[in-house]
């Protein structure tokens, strides 16, 4: 498990190439707010299969609906992490605290 932490008001788009670029990625599920031009053709061109459902603004593409429907995973992952109150509410006052507190959370639950 890779963790970035960006500040409240950027998006984690801003972090999803550092956080990529040396794993073997064969594919990447996420929702729409990751539907980005630049993104897409970044992956596409390491070989990744994008199973990101367009934008309604965006040209329209197919993806597996049934990859997507795995998406689900991470997302309960991050529902049981948050029941941790220290990260949902994020009182730290040091981003090296919370972080910290996000990897032991995470080792609890995978342990």
């Amino acid at each position: 498990m890779r963790i970035a932490l960006t500040p409240g008001e950027r998006h984690e788009l801003t972090q999803i190439r550092p956080l990529l670029d040396d794993l073997p990625v064969r594919c990447l599920i996420a929702d729409r707010a990751y539907d980005s031009d630049g993104l897409i053709a970044w992956l596409e061109r390491r070989g990744v299969e994008v199973v990101i459902p367009p934008r309604s603004t965006s040209p329209q593409r197919p993806i597996s609906w049934l990859l997507y429907r795995l998406r689900n995973v991470v997302e309960r992952a991050f529902c049981r992490l948050k029941q941790f109150r220290r990260v949902a509410t994020r009182y730290d006052k040091t981003s090296s605290s919370y972080s910290a507190f996000v990897h032991l959370a995470a080792a609890t639950l995978w342990l």
